[in-house]
């Protein structure tokens, strides 16, 4: 009887460890290795991580991809995948979430902390290596999370191998300390990492040359397709329209920006084809409607000179009329005069912007549009001007930069009616409500002829410095330095300008002008006379008079 009950214990241990040793080798086959590269093709880190998702979610380690262009890993089958996208990283733990292209086998996740003992599982196409490791302490951290410290060594080719727990749950991954000490980071961790709208823009993600993955949510998926239009390459730009065309294909947006791609390369025809899946596809068909008249109007302003016969202002218009017929917005009658305006019909189009400003979605700017109609028209100053004060009165007040545009169409009208005072008040009032924002160097450059007119010198030379730091290499604004600071006799400082722009545009007489009198006012003659006899050489009757001057 007890040698039976011996055998009976024996064998259910046996099947205790054949069932775990199975569901260790189950884990196994979601290990893959790891493999960044530079730029140029070599190679940059070998690590391995495992797969979280069946459509190719990942984790691993965060240090092979900082710095690197592109990444494969290698699965347990053998089977190359490339990394597509990096979900997000924590580079202070040292982990990463990203996804890869294919279909993949995930290894379960430990959602509880183990304890005493854990198993290392090695990468292999047979059968993988298990190495219990004893857990020699855990440290809790963000309050939820656990890091592991273990007692003994691990080979550095075993890099982000996962440690897993009796049941083959990945608690880890493999990581070495500066002295060879080993520990894992809880893999839950990696694995609740998310992408979000921002995270385009992470300095650490923007180490790695590999794409950030679009967010789950769609506004926030939206927000990033928008932001890449400045901050990535155009490549990578359409690898984000079109994985947000596949993630929601119900969504206008998507289609629209990859039409306006289209439009931007010249492929009309493309473009067309896109906007019509977007009809057929899209759930709100007024907004699809709308967009494809969005489309076709940038093309026409833009690209006027390319032809398109299907494309016209009257197509634009017709749907632009279909999405109002789907949903009556207000939205929709403001792109139809939009339209009609760019038809040259600028009658109509201020008629039709001052019925919107008395709607319900009034603001500044179908008074601008309003004043834009009545300056085609050649109206009197008088109600253009009145209509400008309208756009700045309908905006919400005390005013903010969503005043800013009409402030700045009003100070140059202004300015165009030699008005300077107000001009320049205008001009500071746009400048304050723009705090904190980049201004191009053709508003100061705007503002300094103004100061120049109002005889006020320093804010003059002040923002022509400005307009100088903001492009550099333009001739014209050192001509105006100089020639501005001869006016108020800082000799040096003129000379300074009218050299760099000489050296910027060597064919411009007016450098070499400026150049010769702020030398001749300094006292330098002889380099004067050969400044002055260049800009004679290149056509400036003005030099003569200086050149009697040395005489």
């Amino acid at each position: 009887m007890k040698k039976s009950i011996i055998i009976i214990l024996t064998f259910a241990f046996s099947l205790g460890m054949f069932a775990q040793s199975a569901s260790m080798q189950k884990t196994a086959k979601s290990v893959f290795t790891l493999t960044t590269f530079n730029k140029d093709g070599s190679l940059r880190a070998s690590s391995h991580g495992v797969f979280v998702s069946s459509d190719g979610q990942a984790i691993s380690t965060w240090a092979p991809f900082a710095g690197a262009d592109h990444a494969i890993v290698i699965d347990a089958n053998g089977k190359q995948h490339n990394v597509e996208t990096i979900i997000g990283a924590n580079e202070l733990y040292d982990v990463c979430k990203f996804t890869v292209s294919g279909i993949t086998l995930p290894a379960p996740i430990a959602s509880s902390q183990a304890n005493g003992k854990a198993y290392l599982i090695g990468y292999s196409v047979a059968k993988a290596d298990v190495k219990p490791f004893k857990i020699g302490s855990v440290e809790k951290f963000m309050n939820k999370y656990n890091y592991y410290i273990f007692t003994q060594d691990a080979a550095e080719n075993m890099a982000s191998c996962p440690f897993v727990n009796d049941r083959a749950q990945v608690i880890g991954l493999l990581q070495h300390g500066k002295n060879g000490e080993v520990y894992a980071t809880d893999a839950q961790l990696a694995n609740d990492i998310k992408a979000n709208a921002f995270s385009v823009n992470d300095p650490v993600l923007r180490t790695c040359a590999i794409r950030t993955a679009l967010p789950e949510k769609q506004e926030e998926a939206l927000l990033t397709m928008m932001m890449t239009g400045e901050t990535v390459d155009s490549l990578k730009r359409q690898a984000y329209i079109d994985d947000f065309i596949k993630r929601f294909p119900t969504a206008t947006e998507g289609y629209t920006n990859k039409a306006i791609s289209y439009v931007d390369a010249g492929k009309y025809a493309e473009a067309d084809k896109m906007m019509q899946t977007a009809i057929e596809r899209a759930t709100k068909k007024d907004e699809a409607h709308s967009e494809y008249a969005k489309v076709i109007l940038q093309k026409q302003i833009y690209h006027a000179d390319s032809p398109y016969p299907a494309w016209t202002l009257d197509k634009a218009l017709e749907e632009a009329r279909k999405a109002e017929a789907i949903n009556p917005l207000d939205v929709y009658r403001h792109q139809q005069a939009q339209i009609i305006y760019s038809q040259g019909q600028y009658q109509q189009a201020y008629d039709r912007f001052m019925e919107l400003t008395k709607s319900p979605i009034r603001n500044g700017e179908f008074f601008y549009e309003a004043a834009q109609c009545k300056t085609m028209l050649k109206a009197p100053q008088t109600e253009i001007m009145a209509l400008l004060d309208s756009a700045v009165a309908a905006c919400p007040q005390p005013l903010t930069s969503v005043a800013a545009p009409y402030v700045l169409a009003r100070g140059m009208a202004l300015d165009a009616q030699e008005n300077y005072r107000l001009a320049l008040k205008d001009y500071n009032l746009y400048d304050s409500l723009m705090q904190g924002r980049p201004l191009a160097s053709n508003f100061y450059y705007m503002r300094y002829k103004c100061e120049t007119k109002t005889r006020q010198y320093l804010q003059a030379l002040n923002d022509i410095a400005r307009a100088i730091i903001m492009t550099p290499d333009e001739p014209t604004y050192y001509a105006e330095m100089a020639s501005l600071s001869l006016r108020v006799k800082r000799l040096e400082d003129a000379e300074k300008a009218a050299q760099r722009c000489t050296e910027l545009a060597p064919e411009y007489a007016d450098g070499h002008l400026l150049l010769g009198i702020s030398q001749l006012e300094l006292g330098k003659k002889e380099t004067a006379r050969l400044s002055l006899l260049k800009a004679k050489e290149l056509g400036d009757k003005r030099a003569d008079e200086y050149l009697k001057r040395i005489k």
